[in-house]
């Protein structure tokens, strides 16, 4: 019946004719030229798509203009900066107003700043993004960041914006970068509590805005499940299904601290299991080029140095293309004794700490820091991790007396630094291969590494599978214990076993 009905039932457009009819604002006469106008060129359209095939470039705006494809080769740039230029941003970002009044506390935090700065010693996470951000300022490109309480930062370590105790006046150094610098060179924005709004906007706005660093900061890692949808359908697979590139930062903070299972994971296995790299075959790892990144959906890293989080981010824009890149920030870090950087770290200056081979870049994989050139053949265990745990590693190492145990940090996770594992596992040909991870097996990167770090091995005729053991916490459903007591002692026990003088048994 309703069929019926709806098939006699006139059209909207034979409404909207008879309406303008009606009105007398138009004739038949004028309708007819419209109607045949408008079916030529639909009818054009139709016949032209039959033989039409798409090209990347079609779906680029003027804005992307020059940025790459995966089919054309980009060289690796540098990230280093002249050591005058980081001084010079140094002091704006570190120094407030004379007559500005700000809480006791922050002066603290900015007076230790500048000390950082003059010294070039003891560089912390939050002096090297800023840094970051003011350098890329500097050199003419926008900086945008959001989310939850990022002005201060969630953990209190920011404090990008200041407020004067007495006139309630703000202050934000890195909007005085440069001499008249355009108030719109750096936004900071403190968001609403809509992780899918949000990031929804931010991603909208990094694929309309390709010079400009774009970063969304969730207020803990756990909370991006909010979000979930924008990873899924947009972040992950936007530049397969609509060759749309995006550089857009997510920031997830993650790490096992005791607080309880809704503020420790980001669920970094989820970001891992949506990367689109083959686990079984070993790219071209050409140092000055390499395809590999060109070619994956996006990046997933778990820095432990500030220095090294300052080079991931401005390469995101000294690049020829763009990609999404998913950090795993800190928490415990932020301040750490030992995670410090030296403002050497940061320059272009060949035979600083920072500089190799090629120059000044993101290291994907840190080498053991101690010196173990002559000793190489008696080291008896490779432990390989990412993020905070290697300085719970490290310190338990010292604490043992372990010096035939070499940890390395693999820094970018995805996608694999194939060409880094294989060189460490040549320097330490007798050693035993070990995953050392916080989270439990089911999680975290273990289910990721273990077949890239099997296929790395297998290319060096080096064991099975069976030989790369994991130390970690046990399968789980939920992602960290509720109490404290039992943290200590979960991860008091996984950084022992790591460095325990028995073999480890497999898994």
């Amino acid at each position: 019946m309703w069929a019926k009905v709806i098939r006699s039932h006139p059209t909207a457009l034979q409404l909207y004719q008879n309406k303008l009819l009606e009105s007398g604002q138009v004739n038949k006469e004028d309708i007819d030229k419209i109607f045949q106008k408008v079916t030529s060129i639909l009818n054009e359209e139709f016949l032209a798509s039959k033989d039409y095939i798409p090209q990347r470039r079609d779906w680029l705006s003027s804005h992307w203009s020059g940025f790459k494809s995966p089919e054309q080769v980009s060289r690796i740039k540098n990230t280093g900066v002249k050591p005058e230029i980081l001084k010079n941003v140094g002091k704006a970002i570190t120094l407030l107003p004379e007559n500005f009044k700000p809480h006791r506390a922050v002066k603290k935090v900015y007076e230790l700043r500048h000390q950082m700065i003059e010294t070039g010693e003891g560089i912390d996470w939050a002096v090297a993004e800023a840094l970051a951000f003011a350098t890329l300022i500097v050199e003419g490109n926008h900086v945008r960041l959001s989310g939850q309480d990022v002005e201060r930062g969630t953990f209190s370590h920011r404090h990008s914006v200041v407020h004067d105790q007495e006139t309630g006046e703000k202050y934000c150094p890195l909007d005085h970068v440069v001499m008249n610098q355009d108030e719109e060179r750096f936004t900071v924005s403190n968001s609403s509590l809509s992780e899918f709004g949000v990031l929804g906007f931010e991603l909208g706005y990094s694929m309309e805005n390709p010079n400009s660093l774009v970063l969304w900061e969730a207020q803990f890692g756990d909370f991006a499940n909010g979000a979930q949808v924008i990873f899924d359908q947009f972040v992950s697979s936007g530049e397969a299904k609509w060759l749309r590139q995006t550089g857009l930062v997510v920031l997830l903070p993650h790490g096992y601290d005791g607080q309880g299972p809704e503020h420790s994971s980001a669920r970094l296995e989820r970001y891992l299991q949506m990367s689109d790299d083959n686990p079984y075959v070993i790219p071209e790892m050409d140092s000055t080029v390499r395809k590999q990144i060109q070619e994956c959906n996006w990046q997933v890293v778990n820095c432990t140095t500030p220095a090294n989080y300052f080079h991931v981010l401005r390469r995101q824009i000294h690049r020829e293309f763009r990609k999404p890149l998913i950090v795993m920030a800190p928490k415990n870090l932020l301040r750490h004794k030992d995670c410090k950087s030296n403002l050497s770290e940061f320059d272009d200056v060949q035979g600083h700490p920072g500089f190799d081979k090629q120059g000044t870049r993101f290291k994907r994989l840190i080498k053991d820091q101690n010196d173990h050139s002559d000793l190489e053949e008696g080291i008896r265990r490779l432990v390989l991790c990412s993020g905070k745990v290697y300085y719970e590693l490290d310190e338990e190492r010292k604490k043992k007396s372990a010096s035939d145990v070499a940890i390395c940090r693999v820094e970018q996770l995805c996608p694999f630094p194939y060409d880094l594992v294989q060189r460490e596992l040549k320097r330490y040909p007798n050693a035993e291969v070990v995953w050392c991870q916080e989270e439990p097996m089911n999680m975290g990167a273990y289910y990721y590494i273990a077949p890239r770090l099997y296929t790395a091995m297998k290319a060096l005729n080096r064991g099975t599978i069976e030989d790369i053991k994991y130390v970690g916490r046990a399968p789980s459903a939920s992602t960290a214990t509720g109490f404290y007591s039992v943290h200590v002692k979960e991860q008091s026990e996984l950084v022992q076993k790591a460095v325990q003088p028995e073999p480890i048994q497999f898994p």
